[in-house]
């Protein structure tokens, strides 16, 4: 398993555009991919789940990733998180 830390910096935090676009990358890759916020986990591959988390800006989030192309998932989220949400 690889898990990396991320801030949220944009000014709308995770809202419907961004978490489309970590969700439709997340989904590119066979690894379990997963979100993490104030203690709830939940699917990255899943809009709804992403949405309900409520994250925003100034948040710190964890995105952990188990499986065959983990490295590789948590690489392809690390760049569309550093272009569209955060540090």
């Amino acid at each position: 398993m690889q898990e990396k830390t991320f801030t949220i910096t944009a000014d709308t935090g995770v809202h419907a555009r961004p978490a489309t676009l970590l969700v439709n990358k997340a989904g590119q890759f066979e690894s379990d991919v997963q979100i993490s916020y104030k203690g709830k986990d939940v699917n990255l591959k899943s809009i709804m789940g992403v949405m309900s988390l409520g994250i925003p800006k100034g948040a710190e989030i964890s995105i952990s990733a188990s499986g065959s192309d983990e490295a590789e998932a948590i690489e392809g989220i690390t760049t569309v998180m550093n272009e569209h949400l955060g540090e």
